[in-house]
């Protein structure tokens, strides 16, 4: 139980073709996503690509400190991880892993699923630790969800939604 006292659910549904799947402790499918380059940029603000050991330590501190899901879209009858997602009381962030599902507004749909998720909860507010300011499509969807600047990090800002 990630977050203390609350059950995650095994699937969170968003749209009739997207879905969120709790995580699982199988992610070898994932590392593809870290070991791009681009993706190690947005997400990390920095080149150094993932390890398998890296990507593992990663999922376990989300898995135990929020919920941590799998982004999946229905292709052809059948459910495919694209990125991931991990809401926390002090943290929320996202990976649309796969490069050709970004901008196509899943992110904003999974993001706007779990802040309903937060405020069904009772939660008063939802924060992003950190969005570097040369990831523009991040610093847009969130500000199109009604996410604000909360305090400037070394390399972007804090964003946070009141709920």
């Amino acid at each position: 139980m990630p977050i203390e006292n609350i059950p995650q659910p095994e699937f969170l549904s968003v749209s009739e073709t997207l879905r969120l799947r709790k995580y699982d402790g199988n992610h070898d499918f994932a590392l593809a996503w870290y070991l791009d380059p681009e993706t190690v940029w947005l997400v990390d603000g920095d080149r150094e690509l993932y390890t398998p050991e890296l990507l593992n330590k990663m999922y376990v501190h989300q898995d135990t400190h929020g919920e941590l899901y799998f982004i999946e879209t229905l292709e052809n009858d059948s459910w495919r991880p694209v990125g991931d997602v991990c809401l926390s009381l002090d943290d929320f962030a996202i990976v649309i892993g796969e490069k050709n599902c970004r901008g196509k507004g899943i992110g904003r749909a999974v993001v706007s699923a779990l802040a309903s998720r937060a405020r069904s909860l009772g939660w008063k507010q939802v924060r992003v630790g950190d969005v570097y300011d040369f990831n523009a499509g991040s610093r847009r969807m969130f500000t199109s969800l009604g996410f604000r600047e909360e305090a400037k990090t070394a390399k972007g800002h804090s964003y946070i939604l009141p709920l």
